[in-house]
């Protein structure tokens, strides 16, 4: 057989071991766990780390203070250093709508060795600990969330005897862009790591989603939450690791009362959220990148090629081959779309916006090479320190 034959096959059998041997990750039913109301509620404080943050903040902070949570309940907002008055709007938002308790505070630059949001949120932990929480509710300022969110959160963590509950935010998908772009970046993700590894007993697989983190206290502690995790870029998947990795049990699941409300209208602003973060993924290690382009090129690329080659040159074998791959690829996918509402059609499209985050993958290392690494708001992490690839393992 011909070497585009054979490329057709390992494409081919790739996909059909992801479909039936990577934790079904295609699915998309792994939601909060079955709950029972606790006999009594236990006191909750909410930590959210925020940094200019003025636009969205009117559309996200109005939902937490409207928590139904039949508990002891509390805000803590942490300005990390904002120029366009996050924190007096904060304040002002909490005397316009009321609810819950909310106090505004500031950490002040981070020191060397902290990434600016775990400083924030080391802040944060610090102003709640003084009301014995026993549980910290970890959500981004561009997280709005349903009135019985937190109420949920907590039941499934009492239900399940869980020290992580996390849920991947549903993210806003209204602009052409984020249509073809949002939808793959959490399918990608569940890729990576499949949820219900992650939940299961016994498994190494750990994650979780930084707009929504209902973490155990104690679980903080034994973990060193977030001092243990200080240089983490990807400070999610950091914190499920270092819970996971001290005896701890975690979840994480697509929500249902859980939304972003950031906009990325434009290409731009989806490359840089995926490319300011992308290489640290990969542990800045140039190996790992070449074996991440080569594997996205042979499991989201060559079922296309193949298929239109194959066509064109009378190759049935190869178009074939090409063609199953790619509509198993397909078939994975749709679940996600419907997840978010859109039209089918985009499925079939997944080998470009693959494609896209392959470019986008790349141009991260690019920046990291030129000392810019993981940009973000007026922040730059280019060169960190060996112990984050530690922390993350």
């Amino acid at each position: 057989m011909s070497a585009i034959v054979w490329t057709a096959v390992v494409s081919l059998v790739a996909w059909l071991w992801l479909l039936l041997c990577q934790g079904f990750f295609w699915r998309t039913d792994v939601r909060l766990p079955r709950r029972e109301d606790p006999a009594d509620w236990p006191p909750v404080c909410v930590v959210v780390p925020a940094r200019d943050e003025a636009e969205v903040l009117p559309a996200s902070l109005p939902s937490l203070l409207a928590q139904r949570y039949p508990g002891r309940a509390e805000i803590f907002l942490v300005d990390d250093g904002s120029s366009d008055g996050t924190g007096t709007l904060a304040r002002e938002l909490a005397d316009r709508h009321g609810g819950l308790p909310l106090t505004v505070g500031s950490p002040g630059e981070p020191p060397a060795g902290w990434t600016g949001k775990l400083w924030a949120v080391r802040h944060g932990i610090t102003l709640a600990r003084a009301r014995e929480p026993e549980y910290l509710l970890l959500t981004d300022a561009d997280i709005a969330h349903a009135p019985d969110s937190l109420r949920e959160l907590v039941a499934a963590a009492r239900s399940g005897g869980f020290d992580v509950v996390s849920q991947m935010a549903r993210l806003r998908v209204k602009s052409p862009w984020e249509r073809l772009v949002v939808p793959a970046f959490v399918y990608f993700f569940a890729q990576l790591y499949p949820f219900r590894r992650i939940g299961g007993k016994g498994t190494r697989t750990a994650a979780a989603a930084g707009g929504c983190v209902l973490l155990r206290t104690e679980a903080a502690e034994r973990a060193r939450i977030p001092d243990a995790i200080r240089h983490a870029v990807i400070d999610d998947v950091a914190l499920a690791r270092a819970v996971k990795g001290s005896g701890g049990r975690i979840w994480l699941g697509l929500a249902e009362q859980v939304d972003s409300v950031r906009p990325y209208p434009r290409l731009h602003d989806l490359w840089r959220m995926v490319s300011r973060s992308a290489y640290a993924q990969l542990r800045h290690n140039p190996l790992v990148l070449l074996g991440t382009v080569l594997g996205l090129a042979l499991v989201y690329l060559v079922p296309p090629v193949t298929l239109i080659a194959g066509l064109a040159t009378g190759g049935t074998a190869a178009a074939l081959l090409g063609g199953l791959a790619w509509l198993v690829m397909t078939g994975t996918y749709i679940p996600m779309l419907r997840y978010y509402g859109q039209p089918l059609w985009l499925a079939p499209l997944l080998p470009f916006t693959a494609f896209l985050y392959l470019l986008m993958t790349v141009d991260s290392a690019v920046q990291h090479y030129r000392g810019r690494g993981a940009a973000w708001k007026g922040r730059t992490y280019a060169r960190p320190d060996p112990m984050a690839d530690e922390h993350s393992l």
